[in-house]
């Protein structure tokens, strides 16, 4: 009877510790997604400030946007959901400069405001790569800390829920809507 109940309660701290070391993996791929993301999302700030320069050059009179898209920029938040409504306020500002650019047909059509959409376009399909996986992430983070039993290992060694990233991106809302 003894030798069942310490074989028992070997097999008990046997899944207890494969279900903490699970829960430690997903945790550290939530955060090595989260580096992805803040990586594109570096790539987009940095991008931004030529962005504005290239369309400022054409229309200096439009101030407002242009303090608007830098004001954002420099906002970045930490927190998951703080950051994500910041970079979707970057996002829609962003479609903005795209639509005023749409009044200088010469800037459309200057190459070096093409090769800075054809950028800004390209991080944030990297972006909404890197968001996904994030998400992808957070999923079975969060699945693993609400199913049984791990939920208790979870409870025990108070293991957090990760926050989902939603953001709405630039080079969408800058698509024209065709009508025929």
């Amino acid at each position: 009877m003894t030798g069942i109940l310490i074989t028992l309660a070997l097999l008990l701290l046997a899944a207890g510790v494969w279900i903490y070391n699970r829960l430690i993996r997903n945790r550290n791929r939530v955060n090595e997604a989260w580096a992805g993301i803040d990586v594109q999302l570096q790539k987009r700030s940095e991008l931004v400030p030529n962005l504005v320069q290239t369309v400022k050059g054409y229309a200096a009179h439009e101030s407002a946007v242009f303090e608007e898209v830098t004001h954002i920029r420099t906002n970045g938040q930490s927190h998951v959901e703080e950051r994500a409504r910041q970079e979707t306020a970057l996002s829609r500002s962003l479609g903005r400069l795209f639509a005023l650019a749409e009044d200088y047909p010469d800037l459309k059509a200057s190459e070096g405001f093409q090769q800075l959409h054809a950028s800004l376009v390209e991080i944030e399909d990297h972006l909404q790569y890197a968001r996904r996986y994030y998400n992808g992430s957070v999923r079975d983070n969060n699945n693993l800390i609400e199913s049984f039993p791990s939920n208790i290992v979870a409870n025990i060694f108070k293991f957090k829920l990760a926050e989902f990233f939603e953001i709405e991106f630039a080079a969408k809302r800058s698509a024209p809507d065709v009508s025929l």
